[in-house]
């Protein structure tokens, strides 16, 4: 069987991205993403905000999924961790309205995942931005609430110092 393959569009530069450690803010199947070994990046450049020159639903960044956490931008969102990263420019890999969709390796005729030049991420902390910040109690019964498929009001947390 073909690996999993989370495939996202975004507005976010490659440095955001590196920055993060991944691809963050997505509302998303936490246990089906972390099932996917691969996320393929492709740009949004019809977003206000695009921060990079890729056109539009290129395929430009390809990151090995180490885990998928709270999003440290958006509460009740998922940031998709990457353990490594391959830069690529491969046109035309987006169609849809969703900005996330699963597929496998097989459904890219043009990209071979097994060729590409992974690199690993650069090490978290480098600057006060890019260390992530706490979550709330609220943020964590979110989250949590995702995970378990529970109503947060149903989740306690219980602090110990």
């Amino acid at each position: 069987m073909a690996d999993n393959v989370v495939s996202v569009l975004t507005f976010k530069s490659v440095e955001t991205i590196l920055e993060v450690g991944g691809t963050q803010s997505w509302t998303l199947d936490r246990a089906r993403a972390k099932a996917c070994k691969y996320a393929v990046i492709c740009r949004n450049a019809h977003h206000a905000e695009v921060e990079g020159s890729e056109a539009h639903g290129s395929a430009f960044m390809v990151g090995r999924i180490s885990d998928v956490v709270p999003s440290t931008d958006t509460p009740g969102r998922w940031l998709v961790l990457f353990s490594e990263y391959a830069l690529c420019n491969v046109p035309d890999q987006w169609e849809g309205r969703n900005p996330v969709r699963f597929w496998t390796t097989k459904d890219y005729k043009e990209i071979d995942f097994d060729a590409l030049e992974f690199q690993p991420m650069p090490e978290a902390g480098g600057t006060a931005s890019s260390k992530p910040r706490g979550l709330t109690i609220a943020e964590a019964k979110e989250g949590l609430s995702l995970t378990f498929g529970v109503d947060p009001a149903a989740i306690e947390i219980i602090i110990r110092g």
